[in-house]
Formats: C-alpha cells, structure tokens, sequence
C-alpha cells in the first residue's frame, strides 16, 4: 500500500464542514478583487479533489511552480483567519483574546478609557474561567496605561493592580509546575513504561514527591486543582496503584461537576478525567460503577452545550467506544459486541487525520479481542495483522507482544496447523528481542518454544501446567497488567474446561461482583 501524502492544506480543507466552506467562500468574496483570486481557484480545486496531487494543480496553469508554495501558505492563513470567526469554534479563550486585541487596538489610538474599559470586561471573563495566563497579560497591559498617570484613577489603583499580578503569578507558577509534573509523568511512561519492581516504583515515587509542589488541595483553585488530580493519577498508574487511581480521577471528575461551566470551557479535560477514571474502574473491574460513569459522560457529551468540534468529536469517539468495548470485556458479552465494529471503523476512517496511529493500532487490537472472544478467530487474525505488520510506527512493546501472542492463540483455535509451526518461530523470536520481560512473559515464551513438539492429545495437561504457574502472578502488583492486555487464564480455562471464554468472563465477573469490598458510592 502506498504511503499517504499528507498535505497540510488539503487535510485543513477536508477537516472543514459544508457551512465552514460557504463561510470561507463568503470571507473570501467580501472584497470583489478577491472573486477571481488565485487562492480562491486552488481552494475550489483541493476541495474537489480527492487526493493532494501537486501536479494536477499546476497542469492548471493558473500558478507556477515557484508560485505555488506562496500561495498555500496564503490560502492557509486565509482559511484559519475565516475558522477563527466561526461560531461554532469561538470559546471563551478565544474571546478573552479578542477583547484584550481589541483593547490594544484602542490604547495605540490613545482612546485610554475605552481600552480600560474593554480589560476590565475581559478579566472578569478571564477571571470567571480561571484562564489566568489571560487575566496576567490584561492585568499587565492595565498597569502600562495606569503608569502612565493618564486615567486619573484612584489612589488604590496601584495598590489593586500588584496584588492582582502578584496573586495570578504565583498561581500560574503553580500551575506550571503541576502541568509541568504531569507531562514528565506521562513521558516517563511512554519511554520507561509502568514500574516494573520495587526498584523502579522507588525511583518513580522520589521523582514524584521532589518535584510535587507542598500544598492544600482546598486552597487551590479550579486550574490547579485540576492539574494536581492528573499528575496524581499519572503517579498511579505508573506505579501500578489502580485505587489511587481511582480516588484522583475520581476528585478530577468531581471537580466538574462541582464547577459545570467549566465543562464546555475545558471539554478535553473533561473527556480526559473520565476516561482516566472509566480505565481505573476497568483495572478495579467494577463493572456496575463503570457503566454508571460511562452513562453519565455519554449525556454530556450529547448535550447541546458541549462543544462539538473536529477535535472534540475525535476524543469523544476514542473514549467513548473503548470504554464501551471495555465493558464487554469486563463482563465477557463478546458476541453482543460485535454491533459496534462497523460503526467503530467507520468512525476510525473519519477521524484518521484527528487521532494519532498508535491509538488506532490499539482500537484494532480491542476489535480483534472482541472477535477472538467471540470465537471469530480468523477475523481477529485480520486486525492482529495489522498491528503486527505495521513497520511505521513504533509503538509499546506490550502491545506489539500481546498483539503476536494472541495471534498465535487465534491460528491454533482457527486451526491453521499449515503454518503454525512459523508462527510459532516468529513469536518466539520477538519476545525474546523484547526488554525487560515480566515473568509471565518468560513463562508463555518458555510454553510457545514446547508447543511444536506437544501432541494434540498431550495438550490439556500442557495447558493445566501454564495455567497453575501463571495464576501465581494474576495478583503480583508488577505482573498482573500482562493480563489485563491478554486475558490468558481465562483462555486457558476455557481449553482445559471445553467451555466457550465468554462463558468464563462471565462466571468471574459473577463471582467477582460478589465478593467485592465496598467502595465509596458516587
């Protein structure tokens, strides 16, 4: 398969709605000299076409070669300038940036009052949504034309405007390092991956408490609070600590609801504190509570008043169908999970250009368990190649390993013994490529290196062995996320009992909701 040009331009173009495009042609047309512009003929011809061809365009004539490089980058900015009206785009951010323009707009005309004016209605606005990086840069423009003796204003006025910049300088560094924190947290954890002994969970938590600034959560305010909640739970799960987890995604998603106009000013946020907390609930396996959660963010989300832009409906998708097949495993309904595959691909080929590889590569490895617990196991084979023989991307190690493991199980279930014996060679060697191998890991490698020499009538027994030593590991704190990935013991039991896998799933989580301790309710 070729490799896709990704073109800039084109991809803003395609990423645009019929009423953004009418918008665009309206912008562009105001002035009369712009109706036969070149800019307005390459826009015309990229939305037409179906693929960015650079020498379709110039067969055109309109533009030279030379010329062309100039003219998309106008139509770019032309085109950001246009979206950056839409209604549907504007937010809270964007207005505070407008009134402050415009406010320097009056100050360079001399027009002081009127500028003030304008600063004191967008810091309330910058104040009401604790954008304080905002409410920082008015209050600094205000002291410019303060110190300028130029209003006349009160003798306090002074007085007013250093505590003002004082106090949002102090929290905006708290804030920084709090956001600065949790980004080192979420690098640590895409390089390093989870801490994988009691040597790695040392070294993560000095690293974490040096850097966490010493202060009362009461006494923050929305912003920071907010970045205090994700770091902690980066913090978690690194660390393996699913509860803390759950209590610091838990109090970030109460936030919200404690401040709900904050929801449409922070609608990422949002998503990202309940999937945070839907994924602590999922590693817990608290299914009655996750669907309660998942409920409750799926009606915010249709709500009119959450925002409903490109980027927000490409994480709505993300987290909202991976939760949802979540739960189908966490309560073993393969088979009726099967609906939801069309409309998740569907969704995944609009919003290619929104959501990054590896999470795609992550979708199709969910959509393969589906099928495989579903006993469709050719159809996982399909997505498990494509995550398997994807050499563009680098992506986890763990998934790259389960990926090729369950697709060894999927060609021994589907009974492809023709070329099972290569499968076998090729998954032996990739695992031991791999760094740091957990236990269970050595294990299923030490049973995939036997399986060519075991007959079939020998393989029960083989299959009893590997579960007994696995299920030694189901509750060890640095081994057990290797089954959340793969749930092997499961698949185990299902060959050694003769039983389908859902029916297993199902008596665990039977079993498991019983005997489960009381949590908080919500």
């Amino acid at each position: 398969m070729t490799k896709e040009h990704k073109e800039n331009l084109f991809i803003l173009i395609k990423s645009m709605s019929k009423s953004e495009k009418r918008q665009f042609k309206l912008y562009a047309g105001r002035v009369e000299a712009n109706q036969n512009a070149k800019f307005l003929h390459l826009f015309n011809l990229l939305d037409r076409a179906s693929e960015y061809n650079e020498a379709d365009i110039l067969k055109k004539k309109f533009v030279t070669k030379q010329q062309l490089s100039n003219l998309k980058a106008h139509l770019y900015r032309q085109l950001l300038i246009s979206l950056r009206m839409t209604p549907s785009i504007q937010n809270e951010r964007m207005q505070i940036r407008e009134q402050l323009d415009f406010a320097t707009v009056l100050y360079q005309k001399g027009l002081y009052k009127q500028s003030l004016k304008l600063l004191d209605k967008a810091k309330a606005i910058a104040n009401r949504y604790e954008e304080k990086y905002a409410a920082f840069e008015i209050v600094e423009l205000e002291k410019v034309i303060e110190s300028q003796y130029i209003t006349r204003s009160m003798s306090n006025r002074a007085e007013e405007l250093i505590h003002d910049a004082s106090h949002l300088a102090a929290e905006n560094q708290l804030c920084s390092d709090l956001s600065n924190l949790s980004l080192q947290l979420y690098e640590r954890l895409i390089k390093a991956g989870y801490a994988k002994s009691d040597e790695e969970f040392r070294e993560v938590t000095k690293f974490f408490f040096e850097r966490l600034p010493n202060v009362e959560y009461e006494q923050m305010g929305f912003r920071e609070r907010m970045w205090f909640c994700k770091a902690h739970v980066w913090y978690g799960l690194i660390t393996q600590d699913f509860l803390a987890s759950f209590k610091f995604a838990t109090r970030w998603v109460d936030l919200f609801e404690q401040y709900p106009r904050m929801i449409p000013s922070h609608p990422v946020f949002y998503l990202k504190a309940n999937n945070f907390l839907l994924e602590a609930l999922a590693l817990l396996k608290y299914p009655s509570r996750f669907k309660r959660v998942l409920k409750k963010m799926q009606a915010v989300i249709d709500a009119t008043t959450f925002p409903k832009n490109d980027n927000i409906l490409a994480l709505s998708f993300l987290y909202s169908y991976t939760n949802q097949l979540n739960l189908y495993f966490m309560e073993g309904k393969f088979r009726e999970g099967l609906v939801v595959i069309p409309e998740i691909l569907e969704q995944i080929e609009q919003y290619k250009n929104q959501i990054d590889p590896h999470h795609v590569m992550l979708m199709y490895y969910k959509v393969a368990c589906l099928y495989f617990g579903a006993d469709e196991h050719e159809k996982a084979i399909v997505y498990l190649q494509r995550i398997i023989e994807n050499k563009d991307l680098k992506m986890r190690e763990d998934l790259l390993c389960f990926a090729r493991v369950l697709s060894l199980f999927a060609h021994y279930e589907a009974g492809y013994d023709y070329d099972l014996d290569k499968h076998i060679r090729e998954t032996y060697k990739f695992l031991l490529k791999m760094d740091d191998l957990h236990e269970v890991q050595k294990s299923m490698i030490a049973f995939i290196r036997r399986l060519g020499d075991i007959y079939p009538h020998e393989l029960k027994e083989h299959f009893k062995a590997l579960h007994k030593e696995l299920k030694e590991y189901e509750d060890d704190p640095y081994e057990r996320r290797a089954f959340l990935y793969l749930d092997i013991l499961s698949w185990l039991e299902s060959r050694i009992q003769n039983r389908p896998i859902e029916q297993i799933i199902q008596a665990k989580a039977k079993t498991h909701r019983q005997h489960r301790p009381s949590m908080e309710p919500m």
